[in-house]
């Protein structure tokens, strides 16, 4: 598959392609409203930017309990739940007055149907494209991501500067129904990828033999870790500049948006191959002029030039489908998703912590030099290295039990960035 054109005449890619632009519109608007709006409640960085991505924080415990049921449950029954969950959840957070510890616990219960929405999505993307098209579909999604993020933070700003953050939330719930509308009535039902119901048990043995390979544990630690560091700097734009985080977030969005237009269509798999390192470095490094404490337009520049590295996980991911079997697909990719966005709500809470006791330039120059330390050891260790272009673990049969593992890997999603999925 080489061109966009075949992308969108492959049935069913137009309507997953459009109803996820609604899911990640409805997550940024929402995202940005809720930071602001917990910002004003409390003046304190560190609670603006868990409640921006405290979603992805609770992925940890959806990748521990609930990722199995990414390739057993039905997909289109399933994404639609998933937006109508968060319609739900985020018009219940712009009710007014609602108490703080509420706030995080409805957090929390988004978190974790995003850790299986992200691995039904993208296992569905894999059925509906073959494995070669999988990077060019991704990299149309990534694109997508940064567009709707591009419209929705500056939807959002608006919103929430003219009129209020709580009608922002109820714009979010409406753009999340419409998302659930779009896949029922666009997709067709489609039976598990594979037998047997979603189990505990079932999730930690096969997290355990994606998690096997040496190769494909550093590309993970790559996707997750370098990313999560970055999007730590990006949850100070609302305590850095709270009249201008919208237009922050918007050049960050660009930038990735250019980033992903670069590396999955204009280069070639031999230079693609060479640029994860180098992509992950210029991710973080520009974030070091904020010691500076640049102007609006000058920090929009460093954000927009920083985030074209997030075209990085294009890279990983290529090579971490190569090395992945076609029956876990669902699963790889949600444990992917679910450990990134784990991650970036790591990064967001220590990001946090460090504005807290310093200031949010500080603390943006602190996760950014932990980025790329992250990254330099990584790539000592080996994560340039070509994998292999076969998967590096046996297949497991399609039961509910899959065979005893020897130890774990992991796979991609949602957006290299940003987007609680």
């Amino acid at each position: 598959m080489r061109s966009y054109r075949h992308l969108f005449r492959t049935p069913e890619f137009t309507p997953l392609f459009l109803s996820s632009s609604a899911h990640i519109a409805a997550s940024t608007v929402s995202g940005l409203a809720l930071a602001t709006l917990v910002y004003r409640a409390t003046e304190s960085p560190l609670l603006s930017a868990v409640s921006m991505f405290g979603p992805s924080l609770a992925q940890v415990l959806g990748a521990t309990f609930l990722l199995s049921g990414s390739d057993r449950l039905p997909p289109r029954a399933a994404l639609a739940g998933t937006s109508l969950a968060f319609a739900a959840s985020t018009a219940l957070l712009a009710l007014p007055g609602l108490p703080l510890p509420a706030v995080f616990a409805v957090v929390l219960v988004q978190g974790l149907v995003a850790s299986l929405g992200g691995g039904v999505r993208w296992g569905l993307l894999t059925e509906i494209l073959a494995k070669d098209g999988y990077l060019l579909g991704r990299s149309v999604f990534n694109m997508m991501s940064g567009i709707m993020q591009i419209a929705g933070y500056g939807i959002g700003g608006v919103v929430v500067a003219v009129l209020s953050p709580r009608l922002s939330l109820l714009l979010g719930a409406v753009l999340y129904a419409v998302a659930a509308g779009g896949v029922r009535l666009g997709l067709t039902r489609r039976p598990p990828r594979v037998s047997g119901r979603p189990s505990v048990s079932g999730t930690w043995r096969t997290n355990a033999l994606l998690w096997s390979s040496r190769p494909r544990r550093l590309l993970y630690l790559a996707l997750w870790i370098p990313n999560g560091f970055v999007v730590g700097c990006e949850s100070l734009y609302v305590p850095y500049a709270p009249q201008a985080a919208g237009t922050l977030f918007a050049c960050a969005a660009l930038g990735m948006f250019a980033g992903d237009v670069t590396v999955g269509r204009l280069l070639s798999p031999a230079v693609r191959v060479r640029l994860g390192v180098p992509l992950l470095l210029l991710l973080a490094t520009p974030y070091a002029l904020f010691l500076l404490r640049p102007s609006i337009p000058l920090a929009g520049v460093a954000v927009a030039v920083a985030s074209v590295g997030f075209g990085a996980s294009l890279v990983q991911q290529e090579r971490l489908m190569a090395v992945t079997p076609d029956e876990l697909s669902g699963h790889a990719l949600g444990l992917h998703s679910a450990g990134m966005l784990t991650m970036q709500g790591v990064g967001a809470a220590l990001a946090g912590a460090v504005a807290q006791l310093t200031s949010p330039a500080q603390g943006m120059a602190v996760m950014a030099a932990a980025s790329v330390a992250v990254t330099l050891s990584l790539a000592t260790a080996g994560l340039q290295r070509p994998s292999p272009e076969a998967p590096a673990s046996p297949t497991p049969p399609a039961s509910p039990t899959p065979p005893e593992p020897k130890r774990g890997v992991i796979t991609t999603d949602i957006p290299a960035r940003p987007s609680p999925e």
